[in-house]
């Protein structure tokens, strides 16, 4: 069965060219199937449209008629699609995003609110948390992971800026401890540790000076969870914290923290934005990513 809407624009510009052949040409189809779609739409209504010579087609009477009307149809259905198309393009719905603790509340809360303001019909499901998370198993569209990537065959990765971390003390722990001079001397200090630090990062702070690596073996009493208690704990003056240097500055800025061994980098980890490799790429998501990696690359 011949689709209506095909037919009726086949007839107009059968109609319009005065040719079966014109119109075949213009629309890749053999002058055959443009005369099988005029025929079907004569037999659907009961009445012919053409006038069929050797050497032109004109409209009867209905044909004019039923000219005039396909057309104003055939523009409403192309009016109707690009309608549909624009809303297609419009960010709307629901994303759920996770993204670690403090880079979260500290960086990409100000980058969502931003987001959100500019695309008013989509709403955000932020978790924030610093388990591994799996995007795929936990329905997330998108997921901020820092560390290395290990099941990258199953995610895209997009490598942001690395997670970098400096050191700080408030002035009254150093007036009671002195001031480290260089990352050896940490290990005579109350290091302050946070507890979802794997591995070698949480017993040892990696520094960096004119390429050159320094390993800096630390220990301390106090281990917590929580970024927000870490730094209670540095302003309290009880030891030194490693912190991420976005979530510091206003301390810095105020005098109530102050960097140690800032002629040293301070240790980074690797930072990426993850989602599903087999995911539908939605408006919302698109303009998400495109933010993200323009902010944070």
């Amino acid at each position: 069965m011949l689709d209506r809407l095909t037919s009726m624009a086949v007839f107009v510009r059968v109609a319009d060219l005065g040719s079966f052949t014109a119109a075949a040409a213009e629309f890749g189809l053999s002058t055959q199937m443009v005369s099988k779609h005029i025929m079907a739409l004569e037999q659907q209504l009961g009445a012919r449209l053409l006038h069929r010579t050797t050497r032109k087609q004109s409209l009867t009477e209905i044909g004019y008629l039923y000219h005039e009307r396909c057309q104003t149809i055939l523009a409403e259905v192309e009016v109707a699609e690009a309608l549909t198309e624009q809303a297609r393009a419009i960010p709307r719905g629901r994303l759920r995003i996770n993204a670690p603790v403090t880079f979260g509340s500290q960086s990409l809360v100000p980058l969502v609110t931003r987001y959100l303001r500019e695309y008013p019909e989509v709403e955000v499901d932020l978790t924030l948390s610093d388990r591994l998370v799996d995007p795929i198993e936990e329905g997330y569209e998108a997921v901020i992971r820092l560390g290395p990537i290990n099941d990258s065959t199953t995610l895209v990765a997009r490598p942001l800026a690395p997670y970098r971390l400096i050191a700080c003390a408030s002035p009254a722990y150093l007036a009671e401890h002195g001031e480290p001079d260089t990352p050896a001397d940490l290990l005579a200090h109350e290091c302050l540790g946070f507890a979802y630090w794997f591995g070698t990062l949480g017993r040892t702070w990696r520094f960096s000076r004119d390429n050159c690596l320094y390993d800096a073996p630390v220990s301390g009493r106090l281990q917590i969870n929580d970024w927000k208690g870490l730094l209670r704990a540095a302003l309290e003056g009880f030891g030194i914290t490693l912190g991420y240097e976005a979530a510091l500055t206003e301390a810095l800025s105020a005098g109530r923290l102050v960097r140690i061994l800032p002629d040293y980098e301070g240790p980074s980890r690797p930072m990426h934005l993850l989602y599903a490799a087999d995911q539908r790429m939605t408006p919302k998501l698109r303009y998400f990513i495109d933010d993200v990696v323009a902010t944070f690359a």
